[in-house]
């Protein structure tokens, strides 16, 4: 008991002084109820807002998994997510000032021109400063399109980009990422000019894990994968800067839990999930530093 309230004491303190905190997006299965958020004040243990925020209305399915989010400069939050698990040719988008009033949703059809594709999994925003646009990357599969390796034709998935300045006017869907193997769940990192890394999952059947790649840009190419950090049965990684360690969240979806490593240079990992807590049901999304009033706000809104 004393150990709780001791770091229940070193929390409030910690949120008190600070000025900024941390948000996790999240979705419960079967990711039909839409958005939900997490709260940090530092990046370890978590709290649950336990309400959703926007509701899923596009797709053929009309879920919300994987949702990810990003802050523009001008304060307003864009948000992507996977809508469907086959069928779609796109997926969803949303922007909103406060994460309470949401603008319209809608499906991006970034596949569209590509009339085979099997799904369009895992949207993840990535803000590029130096060219002021953002990056969605995201996997497909185009059946046949690549050597097909262990995986099914419908299932050998490679990355793929657009970018835009205003989610209004999009590029024309390039390839991403192609590891000479079905990868997933894709997350950009930058550690400082021309040095960024991709952390990603190995979906083939003998792997099912998360390993890293480097580029020079956001926009790569990433080169030298390396071998699994993490067990079979993972997925999901979601990354964020706590000090001057770097803490990779990810679900161990065999075994129903959630875990993290942290690392300072992304070639050596230690498990930290003893020393995390995340709140019941929580599914995989990704984490952004906003400012303490937003979480406030947030707080008494739910």
């Amino acid at each position: 008991m004393k150990q709780w309230l001791l770091v229940l004491l070193s929390m409030l303190l910690l949120s008190s002084c600070q000025k900024k905190a941390w948000l996790f997006t999240s979705f419960h299965e079967p990711a039909n109820e839409g958005l939900r958020l997490l709260y940090s004040y530092d990046g370890y243990h978590w709290n649950d807002l336990k309400k959703t925020f926007l509701a899923p209305k596009i797709g053929n399915q009309k879920v919300m998994r994987d949702p990810s989010m990003v802050q523009a400069k001008d304060g307003t939050f864009h948000l992507v997510w996977t809508t469907s698990w086959k069928g779609d040719k796109g997926f969803g988008y949303a922007h909103s000032k406060d994460l309470v009033h949401w603008s319209d949703q809608r499906l991006l059809p970034v596949m569209a021109h590509e009339s085979s594709t099997v799904n369009v999994w895992a949207p993840e925003l990535f803000y590029d400063d130096e060219a002021d646009q953002f990056i969605i990357i995201w996997a497909s599969t185009i059946p046949f399109r690549f050597p097909k390796g262990v995986e099914d034709e419908d299932n050998n998935h490679r990355m793929y980009y657009t970018t835009t300045k205003d989610f209004k006017t999009f590029s024309p869907t390039k390839l991403f990422f192609d590891p000479g193997f079905s990868v997933i769940d894709a997350v950009i990192v930058k550690r400082q000019k021309n040095d960024y890394v991709l952390v990603l999952k190995d979906n083939t059947r003998p792997e099912r894990n998360l390993k890293v790649a480097f580029g020079k840009t956001p926009l790569g190419p990433f080169e030298n994968v390396s071998a699994p950090f993490t067990k079979k049965f993972t997925e999901g990684p979601s990354v964020t800067k706590v000090g001057k360690e770097w803490l990779i969240y990810f679900d161990t979806y065999q075994d129903k839990r959630y875990d993290a490593i942290k690392t300072t240079d992304f070639k050596s990992f230690t498990n930290v999930s003893p020393h995390i807590s995340i709140p019941e049901g929580h599914k995989h999304g990704t984490i952004l530093k906003v400012k303490l009033p937003i979480i406030k706000k947030l707080i008494k809104a739910s």
